[in-house]
């Protein structure tokens, strides 16, 4: 006797729900016009009609067998037709509804239903922009140029010459699809395919656009303008809706995604919001200590205290100098360390009298 349970891989107390997800999943493994196993396909059909039945699952649970005849009915599902899905059946099978489900998503779509302008939709693509460190920190405006398909100016996508009627494709009779059949030694098999001609739309133009030669769209150089945000961070990425690759036939454009590099600067090191640079003293203000006068990333100058006694790699923190939060308030800080400039050379009067103040440093230790 056959474990249809087994077959399917359920449970005996498994749910209707249950049932139907495990044969949807193995008749997608199993199908012949997939590759698979016709047997094997056969042995999963024969248990799904017993199992999402409940009269024969119930004759089934209790005598282990179904007194109709499983395969032995020819008629099926209420005017099913496997011709009707592109298919030649090899085997005497039984379907119920819910087969549907399963070849909606063998071809993608239901067979007699048109091809969307969705479906037209052109690629997403992406793009490298290099920026500065002051463009990513106060944000900018900035135009973009790269070739992809664009939608024909001539026809405005539709791909039909100006003032062109439309007729049914000769090719697919007006269905978007065409049917080629293949005899093997277990039956013939149907595929069906996008109409090459009409691309899946059933209608092409009495005369097509003599400037896109009827897709509706050209390869050209196109131009974008992109608002880059305040304190964008290096390899973040912008999406421009729709400012991608155009669609065909007046299907939707794809999306442009733009990467962001920051380059280097010289003077500050971007870490997340905050800036980082260095200043460099004399021996005596380090000692005595001074005040200097930096800029900021903005270009603006601030004076900075440095203190008496400080050391070469002391660093001093500057709040809110630094990067605007992104999409946030308030801003990183800014970070100066500080370096003591050695001259190389010195007098020997000079030599001399740092000896003394060495001396002297020493005595009052």
């Amino acid at each position: 006797m056959k474990d249809y349970y087994k077959i399917l891989g359920v449970d005996r107390n498994a749910s209707q729900e249950e049932i139907r997800k495990a044969f949807y999943k193995l008749a997608h493994q199993y199908h012949p016009d997939k590759g698979g196993d016709p047997e094997k396909f056969k042995e999963i059909n024969e248990a799904y009609q017993v199992l999402s039945d409940s009269v024969k699952r119930a004759q089934y649970d209790r005598y282990g067998q179904v007194f109709e005849g499983v395969g032995a009915q020819k008629e099926g599902f209420s005017g099913f037709n496997w011709a009707d899905l592109g298919f030649e059946a090899p085997f005497d099978f039984t379907f119920t509804s819910d087969i549907f489900d399963v070849f909606s998503d063998f071809f993608g779509q239901s067979y007699k239903k048109k091809k969307s302008k969705r479906e037209n939709r052109g690629k997403d693509l992406e793009i490298d922009l290099e920026i500065t460190l002051e463009e990513a920190a106060f944000g900018t405006e900035k135009e973009v140029s790269f070739r992809t398909y664009v939608v024909c100016s001539r026809c405005q996508g539709t791909g039909y010459e100006p003032g062109s009627k439309e007729k049914t494709c000769p090719e697919c009779k007006g269905e978007g699809v065409i049917r080629q059949t293949q005899t093997t030694i277990l039956g013939a098999f149907t595929q069906i395919k996008e109409c090459p001609r009409c691309k899946g739309r059933g209608k092409i133009p009495e005369k097509p656009c003599s400037h896109c030669g009827g897709d509706g769209r050209i390869y050209d150089l196109k131009k974008v303008k992109v608002s880059i945000p305040a304190g964008i961070r290096d390899k973040e990425i912008i999406r421009v809706k729709g400012e991608g690759e155009a669609g065909w036939f007046s299907g939707p454009s794809g999306d442009l995604y733009i990467k962001i590099h920051i380059l280097p600067h010289p003077v500050f090191e971007r870490k997340e919001d905050n800036l980082y640079t260095s200043i460099y003293i004399s021996f005596k203000e380090a000692v005595l200590g001074t005040k200097k006068e930096i800029k900021t990333l903005d270009g603006k100058k601030i004076t900075m205290k440095i203190p008496p006694g400080t050391n070469s790699g002391e660093i001093f923190r500057i709040r809110g100098k630094g990067i605007k939060h992104f999409n946030a308030s308030g801003y990183g800080d800014l970070y100066v360390t500080v370096k003591i400039l050695t001259p190389k050379k010195v007098s020997q009067k000079a030599k001399k009298l740092l000896e003394e103040l060495d001396k002297e440093l020493k005595d009052n230790e």
